[in-house]
């Protein structure tokens, strides 16, 4: 890799998949050799990922993977409730019928990998139908600002698949969303994911009491 872009997009990638776990150090020369780039190239994505709140930066120490406080979590998911609620009920009345079909396949899918425990399966689903659903909005700007929040947040929302009978609680709520944006019933489709993200900033809020050491 040669651009600066290519490297702010693996970067994130690493750190969105966990490669460079929350609190990681982000050291120049090593992110250099891994993606076979200039160190200017590594310094601007490491100020653009800053920027985006993803790196935070310290005199004397560095760049580090930015660790979000429960606060700022619960915080963050009561805003995409409201982008995302507006999202939901664009898609509800803009989306096409292929979208609608896959938005009812991943559903069945999400379904079969709760009744397996398949948890991070289930994690990979509930991504996909996000993506999906941000997709049958058809809004570029609320899309962009709702991928941003995700970002910040993603540490959290992971492990939230791992407290018990969260992903039937999320699955139910998930099936509600998609059932209301395939049958284009907008007001139903906003209302069902709102109440999804408030479900979720709930859970974040009693984090400590679940045990988390985050």
């Amino acid at each position: 890799m040669s651009k600066t872009v290519d490297v702010t997009g693996a970067l994130r990638e690493d750190i969105l998949n966990d490669v460079f776990p929350a609190g990681s150090r982000l050291v120049e020369l090593t992110l250099s050799e891994k993606y076979s780039a200039p160190r200017a190239a590594v310094r601007s994505a490491i100020m653009q990922l800053t920027s985006e709140g993803l790196v935070e930066r310290a005199e004397n120490r560095g760049a580090t993977v930015r660790r979000v406080t429960i606060d700022e979590a619960v915080e963050i998911t009561e805003a995409r409730g409201a982008l995302e609620g507006f999202i939901a009920g664009r898609a509800a009345t803009q989306a096409t019928p292929e979208e609608r079909e896959r938005l009812a396949h991943i559903g069945e899918e999400m379904k079969v990998a709760v009744e397996t425990g398949d948890l991070f399966g289930y994690g990979r689903l509930n991504s996909t139908l996000h993506m999906q659903l941000f997709d049958a909005g058809h809004h570029h700007i609320a899309r962009m600002l709702v991928h941003n929040l995700q970002n910040r947040a993603v540490h959290q929302q992971f492990r939230l698949f791992m407290v018990p009978g969260r992903a039937q609680a999320s699955l139910a709520e998930h099936l509600a969303i998609i059932d209301a944006v395939v049958r284009g019933d907008a007001d139903a489709a906003s209302e069902a994911t709102t109440t999804h993200l408030n479900s979720i900033a709930t859970v974040l809020a009693k984090w400590s009491e679940l045990g988390s050491n985050a």
